[in-house]
Protein backbone atom coordinates (compact mmCIF):
# COMPACT_ATOMS: atom_id res chain seq x y z
CA UNK A 1 0.00 0.00 0.00
CA UNK A 2 2.82 2.40 0.94
CA UNK A 3 4.65 1.61 -2.32
CA UNK A 4 1.59 2.30 -4.49
CA UNK A 5 0.95 5.53 -2.53
CA UNK A 6 4.50 6.78 -3.18
CA UNK A 7 4.24 5.87 -6.88
CA UNK A 8 0.95 7.78 -7.21
CA UNK A 9 2.57 10.80 -5.54
CA UNK A 10 5.53 10.56 -7.96
CA UNK A 11 3.13 10.32 -10.92
CA UNK A 12 1.01 13.34 -9.92
CA UNK A 13 4.05 15.41 -8.95
CA UNK A 14 6.14 14.73 -12.08
CA UNK A 15 3.29 15.04 -14.59
CA UNK A 16 1.20 17.87 -13.13
CA UNK A 17 2.28 19.77 -10.02
CA UNK A 18 6.04 19.97 -10.67
CA UNK A 19 6.12 19.55 -14.42
CA UNK A 20 9.67 20.01 -15.68
CA UNK A 21 8.70 22.51 -18.37
CA UNK A 22 5.99 24.55 -16.67
CA UNK A 23 7.17 24.74 -13.07
CA UNK A 24 10.93 24.10 -13.28
CA UNK A 25 11.53 25.66 -16.72
CA UNK A 26 13.70 22.79 -17.94
CA UNK A 27 13.56 21.76 -21.60
CA UNK A 28 12.04 25.05 -22.74
CA UNK A 29 13.98 25.05 -26.05
CA UNK A 30 12.35 21.90 -27.51
CA UNK A 31 9.06 22.94 -25.89
CA UNK A 32 9.04 26.12 -27.98
CA UNK A 33 10.82 24.70 -31.02
CA UNK A 34 8.97 21.42 -31.65
CA UNK A 35 5.45 22.24 -30.50
CA UNK A 36 4.30 23.71 -33.84
CA UNK A 37 2.78 20.37 -34.97
CA UNK A 38 1.14 17.55 -33.04
CA UNK A 39 3.09 14.89 -34.98
CA UNK A 40 6.51 16.37 -34.17
CA UNK A 41 5.42 17.00 -30.55
CA UNK A 42 4.36 13.37 -30.18
CA UNK A 43 7.61 12.05 -31.68
CA UNK A 44 9.78 14.33 -29.57
CA UNK A 45 7.81 13.60 -26.39
CA UNK A 46 8.15 9.84 -26.86
CA UNK A 47 11.88 10.12 -27.59
CA UNK A 48 12.49 12.37 -24.56
CA UNK A 49 10.56 9.95 -22.32
CA UNK A 50 12.63 7.04 -23.64
CA UNK A 51 15.93 8.90 -23.16
CA UNK A 52 14.93 10.10 -19.66
CA UNK A 53 14.19 6.53 -18.53
CA UNK A 54 17.33 5.08 -20.13
CA UNK A 55 19.55 7.91 -18.84
CA UNK A 56 18.23 7.41 -15.29
CA UNK A 57 18.72 3.64 -15.53
CA UNK A 58 22.35 4.25 -16.58
CA UNK A 59 23.32 7.17 -14.35
CA UNK A 60 21.71 6.03 -11.08
CA UNK A 61 23.90 2.91 -10.60
CA UNK A 62 27.01 4.75 -11.86
CA UNK A 63 26.46 7.48 -9.26
CA UNK A 64 25.97 5.12 -6.33
CA UNK A 65 28.37 2.32 -7.38
CA UNK A 66 31.19 4.33 -8.94
CA UNK A 67 31.15 8.05 -8.10
CA UNK A 68 30.26 7.80 -4.40
CA UNK A 69 32.73 4.97 -3.57
CA UNK A 70 35.50 6.94 -5.30
CA UNK A 71 34.43 10.16 -3.48
CA UNK A 72 33.98 11.99 -6.79
CA UNK A 73 30.22 12.52 -6.64
CA UNK A 74 30.87 16.22 -7.39
CA UNK A 75 31.68 15.02 -10.94
CA UNK A 76 28.09 13.85 -11.46
CA UNK A 77 27.14 16.62 -13.91
CA UNK A 78 30.08 15.92 -16.24
CA UNK A 79 29.63 12.15 -15.97
CA UNK A 80 25.87 12.38 -16.62
CA UNK A 81 26.33 14.64 -19.66
CA UNK A 82 28.81 12.18 -21.17
CA UNK A 83 26.53 9.20 -20.50
CA UNK A 84 23.47 10.98 -21.97
CA UNK A 85 25.44 12.12 -25.04
CA UNK A 86 26.79 8.60 -25.69
CA UNK A 87 23.35 7.06 -25.26
CA UNK A 88 21.65 9.56 -27.59
CA UNK A 89 24.33 9.08 -30.27
CA UNK A 90 23.92 5.32 -30.01
CA UNK A 91 20.13 5.66 -30.28
CA UNK A 92 20.50 7.96 -33.29
CA UNK A 93 22.69 5.39 -35.07
CA UNK A 94 20.18 2.61 -34.36
CA UNK A 95 17.24 4.70 -35.60
CA UNK A 96 19.11 5.72 -38.74
CA UNK A 97 19.86 2.06 -39.50
CA UNK A 98 16.62 0.31 -38.48
CA UNK A 99 13.89 3.02 -38.50
CA UNK A 100 15.05 5.62 -41.05
CA UNK A 101 11.57 7.16 -41.44
CA UNK A 102 11.43 8.09 -37.74
CA UNK A 103 15.03 9.30 -37.83
CA UNK A 104 14.24 11.56 -40.79
CA UNK A 105 11.06 12.95 -39.20
CA UNK A 106 12.91 13.86 -35.97
CA UNK A 107 15.72 15.43 -38.01
CA UNK A 108 17.96 17.80 -36.08
CA UNK A 109 15.88 17.48 -32.91
CA UNK A 110 17.23 14.01 -32.09
CA UNK A 111 20.85 15.16 -31.57
CA UNK A 112 19.48 18.18 -29.67
CA UNK A 113 18.03 15.79 -27.06
CA UNK A 114 21.62 15.52 -25.80
CA UNK A 115 21.56 19.18 -24.77
CA UNK A 116 18.04 19.06 -23.31
CA UNK A 117 18.46 20.28 -19.74
CA UNK A 118 15.31 18.42 -18.65
CA UNK A 119 17.08 15.08 -19.15
CA UNK A 120 20.13 16.18 -17.16
CA UNK A 121 17.79 17.71 -14.58
CA UNK A 122 15.80 14.52 -14.02
CA UNK A 123 18.96 12.41 -13.62
CA UNK A 124 20.39 14.82 -11.02
CA UNK A 125 17.08 15.09 -9.14
CA UNK A 126 16.77 11.29 -9.09
CA UNK A 127 20.17 10.76 -7.43
CA UNK A 128 19.84 13.70 -5.04
CA UNK A 129 16.31 12.77 -3.93
CA UNK A 130 15.18 9.96 -1.64
CA UNK A 131 14.42 7.60 -4.54
CA UNK A 132 15.44 3.97 -4.79
CA UNK A 133 16.34 2.68 -8.27
CA UNK A 134 12.79 1.68 -9.24
CA UNK A 135 11.31 4.96 -8.00
CA UNK A 136 14.01 6.93 -9.85
CA UNK A 137 13.22 5.15 -13.14
CA UNK A 138 9.48 5.61 -12.55
CA UNK A 139 10.01 9.31 -11.79
CA UNK A 140 11.96 9.66 -15.06
CA UNK A 141 9.11 7.94 -16.94
CA UNK A 142 6.51 10.22 -15.34
CA UNK A 143 8.64 13.31 -16.05
CA UNK A 144 8.75 12.22 -19.70
CA UNK A 145 4.98 11.77 -19.71
CA UNK A 146 4.61 15.27 -18.27
CA UNK A 147 6.89 16.60 -20.99
CA UNK A 148 4.84 14.80 -23.66
CA UNK A 149 1.56 16.08 -22.19
CA UNK A 150 2.75 19.69 -22.21
CA UNK A 151 4.11 19.40 -25.77
CA UNK A 152 0.80 18.03 -27.04
CA UNK A 153 -1.28 20.62 -25.15
CA UNK A 154 0.87 23.47 -26.37
CA UNK A 155 0.87 22.24 -29.97
CA UNK A 156 -2.94 22.47 -29.83
CA UNK A 157 -2.71 25.98 -28.38
CA UNK A 158 -0.28 27.05 -31.11
CA UNK A 159 -2.53 25.56 -33.80
CA UNK A 160 -5.39 27.66 -32.43
CA UNK A 161 -3.20 30.77 -32.33
CA UNK A 162 -2.28 30.38 -36.00
CA UNK A 163 -5.95 30.60 -36.93
CA UNK A 164 -6.43 33.85 -34.99
CA UNK A 165 -5.95 37.40 -36.18
CA UNK A 166 -2.96 38.38 -34.04
CA UNK A 167 -1.73 42.00 -33.97
CA UNK A 168 1.43 42.30 -36.06
CA UNK A 169 3.61 43.31 -33.10
CA UNK A 170 2.72 40.06 -31.28
CA UNK A 171 3.06 37.61 -34.17
CA UNK A 172 5.62 34.83 -33.91
CA UNK A 173 7.58 34.36 -30.71
CA UNK A 174 5.89 37.12 -28.60
CA UNK A 175 2.42 35.52 -28.75
CA UNK A 176 4.02 32.08 -28.31
CA UNK A 177 5.67 33.17 -25.06
CA UNK A 178 2.46 34.80 -23.82
CA UNK A 179 0.53 31.59 -24.57
CA UNK A 180 3.22 29.50 -22.85
CA UNK A 181 2.97 31.64 -19.72
CA UNK A 182 -0.82 31.25 -19.65
CA UNK A 183 -0.50 27.45 -20.03
CA UNK A 184 2.06 27.49 -17.20
CA UNK A 185 -0.28 29.54 -15.00
CA UNK A 186 -3.11 27.09 -15.63
CA UNK A 187 -1.06 24.29 -14.03
CA UNK A 188 -0.58 26.31 -10.82
CA UNK A 189 -4.17 25.40 -9.92
CA UNK A 190 -3.06 21.80 -9.36
CA UNK A 191 -0.50 22.92 -6.74
CA UNK A 192 -2.14 21.41 -3.65
CA UNK A 193 -3.50 18.23 -5.23
CA UNK A 194 -1.03 15.86 -3.51
CA UNK A 195 -1.68 17.42 -0.07
CA UNK A 196 -5.42 17.36 -0.76
CA UNK A 197 -5.49 13.67 -1.68
CA UNK A 198 -2.93 12.35 0.82
CA UNK A 199 -3.26 14.94 3.57
CA UNK A 200 0.27 16.28 3.30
Amino acid sequence: MEVSRSLIIILITAVITENFVLSQFLGVCPFLGVSKKVSSSLGMGIMITFVMVAATALTYPIYFLVLIPLNIEFMNTIAFILIIALFVQFTEMLLRKYIPALSKSLGIYLPLITTNCAILGVTIINVSGDFNFFEAVFNAFCAGLGFLLVLLLFSGVRGRIERCNIPEALRGMPITLIAASIVSLSFIGFGGIVEGIFGG
